[in-house]
């Protein structure tokens, strides 16, 4: 590694795979987010991990479906 070099500039991501539906249309809408978020820049995944927490919350708060 060269010095002053960033460390993640030397490593590839793995794919992100998407995990297993649950079967709650809202959990499982929550995860693709999540899932998608992960081609996007860091900045923008902040708002969408923001968004899965509320959402999960709600679904916890309330679990009937939507």
């Amino acid at each position: 590694m060269t010095e002053g070099a960033d460390l993640y500039d030397e490593v590839d991501d793995p794919p992100v795979e998407r995990p297993e539906p649950t079967g709650i249309e809202r959990v499982d809408a929550v995860l693709d987010a999540v899932a998608s978020a992960a081609d996007q820049p860091v900045t923008e995944q902040v708002a969408v991990f923001e968004q899965a927490h509320a959402e999960l919350r709600r679904t916890l708060d309330d679990p009937r479906p939507a």
